[in-house]
């Protein structure tokens, strides 16, 4: 059902959901950029319309509220295992097409890998989404090329357009709230992006001989394995544990899972002291492959949702399409080489 609100309006809105969930969208956090005196957009807990950064992308994605950056499982001592509370409100998130689109695949990886995520499930089964319309692209955004800048699977969609908000609501739990402080009904369509000036072109038939390619090498000097990239990444789903012991008594603790990074040093380690991809170049290949190639070959899309924020927020100004382009030649390269 299509609603036409008044700011006033949809504030109250806001403030009938927060009774039972948490409302996150992009905002600004004031002087919290990488540098002095400077902002940093990223999600954060919200009352009202004013404070949603419609305008600029967000560093940092959603998943940062779904999936915290260090989640307690459960605690422990001797003799018990206490399983961690969830939050006591849900989560309602206001996101664009293509950070819509990373839900689909932390579903995918979470919940239809080989067996379902408990604790993922749990704080998944408790969230609203509330798609954002984009009327332009980003600085390296590529979601057309991606096929992610259109989403229809969301909870509600709101587009704020000359001091209107415009919803499409499809939640039957809010029609009430939604009518009661309409000023009209209206077909309300999500607006998306048709266009990107940064282009990705995927080979059409990548094999596992693109990882002997040369291309990888120039990443052991120029990347410094920060991990940033991950960081920022909504589709990056990768975790340690962590048993964390209380000092007044060192039998009783709590078990927490971590985000992890497939760029930094120490994420493949194991048991006897090996380690794997000790290469900035070969952390790298995984990165690239993972995202655009093995991901696909299991589900039939691909897991790169082309939001362009690894390029964004690299330091070292690596760019996730630029090595995602230089695969087509790297495919005639390792072609070549197969006789030799």
């Amino acid at each position: 059902m299509g609603y036409c609100l008044d700011k006033a309006g949809f504030d109250q809105v806001l403030q009938e959901l927060s009774r039972e969930y948490t409302v996150y969208a992009p905002k600004v956090f004031k002087d919290g950029g990488s540098f002095s005196d400077t902002d940093r957009i990223r999600y954060g807990e919200i009352q009202t319309i004013d404070e949603v950064v419609f305008d600029r992308k967000a560093e940092f994605s959603w998943k940062e509220v779904l999936l915290p950056l260090s989640q307690t499982l459960f605690f422990f001592t001797e003799d018990h295992i206490k399983e961690a509370d969830l939050p006591k409100k849900g989560a309602v998130i206001l996101l664009r097409s293509c950070d819509l689109q990373a839900v689909k695949r932390l579903d995918a990886i979470y919940l239809e890998n080989g067996g379902r995520d408990y604790y993922y499930q749990q704080l998944r089964d408790r969230v609203k989404f509330l798609l954002i319309g984009c009327r332009h692209s980003f600085d390296n955004c590529f979601c057309v090329d991606m096929g992610t800048n259109r989403s229809d699977t969301y909870d509600a969609y709101l587009e704020l357009k000359d001091g209107r908000v415009y919803v499409d609501n499809r939640t039957a739990a809010w029609e009430a709230t939604f009518a009661a402080r309409s000023l009209e009904a209206a077909a309300v369509t999500p607006a998306y992006v048709t266009e990107n000036t940064k282009h990705v072109q995927l080979p059409d038939q990548l094999t596992p001989a693109i990882l002997y390619s040369t291309i990888w090498d120039e990443y052991d000097s120029r990347c410094i394995n920060c991990g940033r990239c991950n960081f920022v990444c909504p589709t990056c789903t990768c975790f340690t544990m962590q048993d964390i012991f209380y000092t007044d008594n060192g039998k009783v603790g709590e078990r927490r899972r971590v985000w992890a990074s497939c760029m930094v040093d120490g994420f493949t380690d194991v048991a006897g002291g090996g380690s794997y991809r000790q290469k900035n170049g070969q952390r790298m290949r995984f990165k690239v492959l993972h995202k655009v190639y093995d991901y696909k070959k299991r589900n039939g899309y691909p897991m790169c949702v082309g939001c362009g924020r690894c390029d964004d927020i690299c330091p070292e100004y690596i760019s996730f399409t630029a090595a995602v382009n230089k695969l087509t030649a790297a495919c005639k390269e390792v072609s070549g080489n197969a006789g030799k």
